[in-house]
């Protein structure tokens, strides 16, 4: 008589899926839901012929299993592996269910990672095979809408639509209509972002401009602060003169010039240095000191 539908392979891999569904869903084990897709799918083998009832059966059962690690993945946060881990299912891309296409589009779409899916859904469009598929309109415009478009693709979306034989001229219209209202507003949107950045030219210019006021004030108190320093190094011992250059040090080294608080430290320091001045001379031998 004929095998049972249902072989050993199969059978085990079902099995497995029901595990792998349960670690997802109920106890949130996502290493371990992986592990019980990847058994399952190792389970199969190469599967049977086109058309034949275990090879449906086949089919479903590896699909659903590679549906189920997809979002295992997903939860791990290791969507960058999703695309190579069911490839190495079904070896090329023309050979991904469409379900599981779907997911690979919507799920890179969602991490903003588009231009994964654009070599591998361009294959599996064009593949005419997948054309006589019913889920191809639909993904077609899921490829469209969440890979091409976004990347600006517009001429490579005209010409796929084009190239596609399954659509009557009524659905390439609207499809190209899409196409075509997307390519305005992407425009749009760099006009918009080039005024925007002419904009920013006058206010960074008024912020450079406020830098630099900030700057030469304090230049101008650094350079009385150094000519008041100039005209009585002679006299100072040698602490005083090391004091003098530890002051300096803390000016020109450790302030930083664009920084607010910086000018009425270096005032304040300037200051300080004169009251430390007149502390440590005698009034006799003081010289004076200019502004």
């Amino acid at each position: 008589g004929e095998p049972p539908a249902w072989a050993p392979g199969p059978a085990q891999a079902a099995a497995l899926l029901e595990e792998a569904v349960d670690l997802l869903v109920l106890h949130r084990d996502f290493a371990a839901a992986v592990e019980r897709c990847e058994a399952g799918c190792d389970s199969l083998g190469p599967g049977g012929g086109p058309g034949h009832e275990r090879c449906e059966r086949f089919a479903e059962v590896k699909c659903s299993l590679c549906v189920v690690g997809i979002q295992a993945l997903a939860e791990m946060n290791r969507w960058r592996e999703v695309l190579s881990w069911v490839l190495q299912y079904y070896h090329v891309p023309e050979h991904l269910p469409p379900k599981v296409l779907e997911l690979c589009i919507l799920l890179y779409s969602k991490v903003r990672e588009p231009q994964v899916m654009l070599e591998a859904g361009s294959s599996w469009l064009r593949d005419h095979a997948n054309q006589r598929l019913p889920e191809f309109g639909s993904l077609l415009e899921l490829y469209l809408v969440h890979v091409l478009l976004p990347l600006g693709r517009f001429e490579g979306a005209e010409e796929l639509v084009r190239g596609c034989d399954v659509f009557d001229s009524e659905q390439q219209l609207a499809f190209l209509s899409t196409i075509c209202e997307s390519r305005c507003q992407w425009t749009q949107q760099e006009e918009m972002h080039s005024a925007d950045e002419e904009q920013q030219d006058p206010a960074t210019e008024t912020i450079l401009g406020a830098l630099s006021q900030k700057l030469l004030t304090m230049l101008t108190l650094l350079r009385r602060a150094l000519r008041s320093m100039s005209n009585h190094f002679y006299l100072l011992p040698y602490k005083k003169m090391l004091l003098a250059t530890f002051l300096l040090y803390l000016v020109v080294v450790r302030l930083d010039p664009a920084s607010p608080t910086s000018l009425p430290f270096i005032y304040k320091l300037v200051q300080l240095f004169r009251q430390a001045w007149a502390a440590v001379l005698s009034p006799i031998h003081r010289p004076p000191i200019r502004d």
